[in-house]
C-alpha cells in the first residue's frame, strides 16, 4: 500500500497545478493500492474549492476505488494529538498526523506527497523514515 497526501490528489485532478506533471508521471509506476484518510480528503476538497469539476474528479477517484480510505477512530486520537504536539514547530496539521498514524498502524513506509520537507522529518514508530514519492 502507498499512502497519499492531499497535494498529489489536488495535482492529479487539477492540470493547472504546478505538480500535476510530476504526480501524473509517477502514478502509473505505483503498483501498490493507494490509500488515504478522511482528513486528507477534507484538505484536498478545501484546496479544490474553486473548482467543482476538480472536486467531482476527486469524488470519482474514491467512488471508482482508485483510492481507498483507511479508518480512523477514537483509539487513534491520542497518538495523532501526540504527533501534532511533537511536531508543533513545523507545525503538523491534522491530515499529516492522521497519515503518520495510519502509517504506523498499517506499517506503511511509502507515501505519495509533494510535502517532502515535513515528511522527511516525520519518524513514524516502528517503520523509520518514509519513502517519499515522487
Amino acid at each position: 500500500m502507498v499512502l497519499v497526501d492531499a497535494g498529489p490528489l489536488v495535482a492529479l485532478v487539477n492540470r493547472n497545478d504546478p505538480h500535476h506533471t510530476a504526480c501524473a508521471n509517477v502514478l502509473p509506476q505505483i503498483r501498490e493500492p493507494l490509500a488515504t484518510v478522511w482528513p486528507v480528503v477534507t484538505e484536498a476538497m478545501y484546496l479544490l474549492h474553486s473548482s467543482s469539476r476538480a472536486q467531482r474528479a476527486l469524488w470519482e477517484m474514491l467512488s471508482a476505488g482508485a483510492l481507498s480510505l483507511l479508518s480512523l477512530d477514537v483509539d487513534d486520537c491520542p497518538r495523532m494529538r501526540e504527533l501534532m504536539w511533537k511536531y508543533r514547530d513545523l507545525p503538523m496539521d491534522l491530515a499529516d498526523a492522521a497519515l503518520v498514524r495510519a502509517a504506523e498502524r498499517e506499517r506503511v513506509r511509502r507515501i505519495f506527497t509533494i510535502d517532502r520537507r515535513d515528511f522527511q522529518l516525520y519518524r513514524p514508530q516502528r517503520i523509520g523514515r518514509f519513502e517519499i514519492l515522487p
